[in-house]
């Protein structure tokens, strides 16, 4: 089969490899769609601080059932799957507390071991969620980056008739936003400075404000009213917008980081404390969040195909990241397209 490696920053070659034998408790997939996302262009450039070359990247996939080991009952050939990425340990303190999004020693396909850059993909069927008929194969690879949307909205706990703030209306924060509507959150502002993100953000039905063109605070009351948001979702990973949080975050509402930082944030510690802020930081997600995502998107209340800004085929996958480069923010999701498609 064929297989996209990453061999350097900046360089993606295709190499003939052998297709992995099938565990009992395996299956073998054939890939459909791939999602490049954020953490992908940071490898991409170099910039990743967890991942070495050679890589193989993806990790937002939709796949089909090829074949099922001899103990493997919930799958068969045919089915249309979607893939949960980590690889734990089952045994550190947060893998036996049911938190093994947290591992001591997570890896990530795509990152720090194998990813599904490849025709075909062997992996354990615990690993596999199946997706009903009506979710396309496009919408499928979105489940991933939806579940860490939902996981997010959960480490706030209960959403319903909530104010709800996100800042930053990239692929995540979009995702954050619509995923708070979809669980009954009572209003959801997205602020976010790019203009053709705001547009996508409004078609997925969010309201939308340019903190450049409309002073925040005054937004936010205008918005919520004087009580302001119940919780605030810091989806960009800068300096600005977390200090932003905490200085108009309501006394004693939620902060939730979302945003992955390159480095140190000086923050306004004395805020958090005289306010009594709860700041919670949210890392991936765990196969109930999956679930959750795939009944979010089967039940119509997601928005993805605005996301969807380009689809590359398999064979030209470096094309992908140069048109990420290349059009900024108006590459939303950049979607590879296997070849027989």
């Amino acid at each position: 089969m064929i297989q996209a490696m990453m061999t350097k920053p900046g360089e993606i070659i295709f190499r003939e490899v052998d297709v992995p034998a099938v565990g009992p408790d395996q299956i073998k997939v054939k890939m459909k769609r791939i999602g490049v996302c954020g953490s992908d262009v940071h490898v991409y450039h170099g910039k990743h601080p967890f991942t070495s070359y050679p890589v193989v990247q993806g990790h937002e996939v939709s796949a089909e059932v090829v074949e099922v080991g001899e103990n493997v009952t919930g799958f068969k050939p045919g089915d249309k799957v979607t893939i949960q990425p980590q690889v734990v340990c089952g045994k550190c303190y947060p893998c036996t507390h049911g938190l093994y999004n947290d591992c001591e020693v997570l890896k990530v396909m795509g990152f720090q071991t194998t990813g599904m850059a490849s025709e075909y993909f062997v992996t354990e069927a615990a690993k596999a969620l199946k997706l009903p008929d009506s979710i396309s194969w496009d919408h499928g690879s979105m489940i991933e980056p939806l579940a860490v949307g939902v996981h997010a909205v959960r480490r706030y706990g209960d959403i319903k008739d909530k104010n709800v703030l996100v800042l930053g209306g990239g692929t995540i924060g979009n995702l954050v936003a619509q995923t708070a509507k979809a669980m009954g959150a009572s209003k959801v502002l997205i602020s976010e400075i790019s203009e053709y993100r705001l547009e996508v953000a409004k078609k997925a039905g969010i309201e939308t404000v340019n903190p450049f063109k409309k002073e925040l605070k005054e937004a936010i009351h205008e918005f919520f009213g004087p009580d302001g948001a119940d919780v605030i979702f810091e989806c960009v990973g800068a300096s600005e917008t977390m200090n932003q949080a905490i200085e108009y975050a309501r006394k004693g509402s939620h902060i939730i980081v979302v945003g992955v930082f390159e480095g140190l944030v000086n923050m306004n510690a004395a805020l958090i404390q005289d306010h009594e802020l709860t700041v919670a930081g949210t890392a991936m997600y765990r196969v109930e969040d999956f679930i959750k995502a795939i009944e979010l998107t089967e039940a119509g209340l997601i928005e993805f195909d605005s996301l969807i800004t380009n689809h590359v085929p398999f064979k030209e996958y470096q094309r992908a990241y140069q048109i990420i480069d290349e059009q900024k923010d108006k590459a939303m999701k950049v979607i590879i397209v296997m070849d027989e498609e």
